[in-house]
């Protein structure tokens, strides 16, 4: 489904990203994890167009996207749920998911939006008992079910998350993951940026290591937590 190809980014004359290759399956979670500073945002930002690569390409469903525009990538069918939530603070739960939608429709009203809200509500009910209050006087983990809700809105082909349990206590990032699970049980496709190693590669069918900007390991989520370069860089040496 989705195909990245020898991604090179930069700021300035700093690599962030240099020659990443990978590939996402329809159905699959497909996890990358790494250290602060390993490119993982910078990734998720090139996919979405937020920065251009100056070399190597992105196609989904065999298209390249390198020249489209962000907003014509989410109408292609790709959608983020991006580090730090990014919400419209001072609108309602209801009113953020309904411009979820928006891209579904090019005047600004998507059809059939209620089975879209159906769906979010039966994954995260708490969004539904919420529907009026303002995004920002939610908790951190309230904030990014509503983030999840969002793009889940514009009926994506494909999610990118970046760093969805960032901040958040233990308990709201079990619910979190579980919610991921739920997705992948429904087929949804995604593409999942994490910090946490542990919790990420206990839900990927495969999974990558970025390092400098660099892949550097990869395989199924099962065999790289069994790898020891792995436990004992991300998980301390310990099986979690």
């Amino acid at each position: 489904m989705l195909e990245v190809d020898h991604l090179a980014v930069s700021y300035g004359n700093l690599p962030a990203l240099r020659g990443v290759s990978l590939k996402v399956n329809a159905g699959e979670i497909v996890v990358l994890i790494g250290s602060n500073g390993a490119g993982k945002s910078t990734l998720i930002k090139a996919l979405a167009g937020l920065v251009r690569p100056h070399a190597g390409d992105i196609r989904l469903f065999g298209e390249s996207l390198a020249s489209r525009a962000p907003h014509l990538r989410a109408r292609t069918g790709l959608s983020v749920v991006p580090e730090s939530r990014r919400l419209f603070g001072a609108m309602t739960v209801l009113d953020n998911l309904l411009l979820g939608a928006y891209s579904r429709s090019a005047w600004g009203r998507a059809p059939d939006t209620a089975a879209d809200l159906a769906g979010v509500f039966e994954l995260f009910p708490r969004l539904r008992e919420r529907q009026g209050q303002l995004a920002n006087t939610m908790s951190g983990g309230e904030q990014q079910m509503l983030a999840i809700g969002r793009a889940l809105m514009s009926r994506p082909k494909m999610i990118l998350m970046d760093e969805p349990s960032i901040g958040l206590a233990p308990l709201l990032v079990r619910d979190i993951f579980a919610a991921i699970r739920t997705l992948r049980e429904q087929g949804r496709t995604i593409l999942l940026v994490e910090q946490n190693a542990a919790a990420s590669l206990r839900i990927a069918d495969r999974a990558y290591v970025l390092e400098l900007g660099r892949v550097t390991m990869e395989g199924k989520g099962a065999e790289l937590w069994a790898m020891d370069a792995v436990r004992n860089r991300y998980l301390g040496g310990v099986r979690r």
